[in-house]
């Protein structure tokens, strides 16, 4: 199934983002992983892409295999192409075709100062086109409600998010955030831009005080005021951060929902009990 048809249904498109295991841990533990999302039952789960050459490569669709096939959920494989040129593609392709997968998160991918970037593709709207244009796989792409890092301004990040669309992108996740009107105001530039596919909401529970700095030092979300008295006051109490970093993120949710969004896309971090507190939580206001 093709993600762009699960929106539209009446209902709010709930899905859940995994990420391969480490390279010193056999693939085979992703299953209880995914043994506790399923059953959740999201509408389809995300496979991160990974850095470091082949081997998270072959992971990726190997675990995007093992979603469609065993456990019988669309699975939505990442494809980052600053470290791929046209033949790694090309293959890639194949392998997930011949597997099943008829999903693919079309994505630039961080460029590492170290490893010079390989240039048949410069930018994620390049490898939308080549994509679209060379198999029929569903497309989805990755947008950033405060603006990408490397944006001088929102105008330029809406501009070139509208290139991907244009491009072949036929639906949207969102990066991580933390305050609801930051993603409100994104979802009103987009459409007065002329983006009109569907924009899920990424949504990443705060359970540790250290891995969400990391992650907001990395992507650059920003962190309201609400949520800096919660680090304040629990960042030193593991269990209490947890309780209250759930908290949060089902309020987000709740709020997101209540304001029409047309998905909401979890980055459970392989951490399938939270999936379930959080999916049970909202159990009832995903279907109004």
């Amino acid at each position: 199934m093709k993600l762009a048809q699960l929106f539209g249904q009446g209902k709010t498109v709930f899905s859940c983002e995994v990420f391969p295991p480490k390279r010193d841990m056999p693939i085979d533990s992703i299953y209880t992983t995914l043994d506790g999302l399923k059953d959740i039952h999201p509408d389809f789960i995300s496979v991160t892409y990974g850095a470091g050459g082949s081997k998270v490569n072959q992971t990726t669709r190997e675990i995007a295999s093992i979603i469609e096939n065993k456990y019988h959920i669309p699975a939505m494989a990442h494809l980052t192409c600053v470290g791929a040129d046209k033949n790694d593609v090309d293959q890639l392709l194949a392998d997930l075709k011949a597997d099943g997968v008829e999903n693919i998160l079309a994505l630039r991918g961080d460029v590492n100062p170290d490893v010079p970037p390989k240039t048949d593709f410069a930018h994620a709207s390049d490898l939308v086109t080549y994509i679209r244009s060379h198999s029929d796989f569903g497309v989805s792409a990755a947008c950033y409600p405060e603006g990408h890092l490397e944006s001088p301004d929102m105008v330029s990040d809406i501009r070139h998010l509208k290139e991907k669309v244009d491009a072949g992108a036929q639906h949207l996740v969102s990066q991580l955030f933390f305050d609801n009107e930051d993603f409100f105001r994104f979802l009103e530039r987009c459409r007065i831009a002329g983006i009109n596919v569907p924009i899920e909401a990424g949504i990443m529970p705060v359970l540790s005080q250290a891995s969400i700095q990391r992650m907001v030092s990395m992507c650059g979300a920003s962190m309201p005021s609400k949520l800096t008295r919660i680090l304040a006051r629990y960042g030193d109490h593991p269990d209490a951060l947890r309780e209250a970093g759930i908290a949060y993120a089902i309020d987000q949710i709740s709020d997101l929902i209540a304001g029409g969004v047309d998905g909401i896309h979890l980055y459970t971090m392989n951490n399938p009990a939270v999936a379930q507190q959080i999916a049970g939580s909202i159990s009832s206001i995903r279907r109004v």
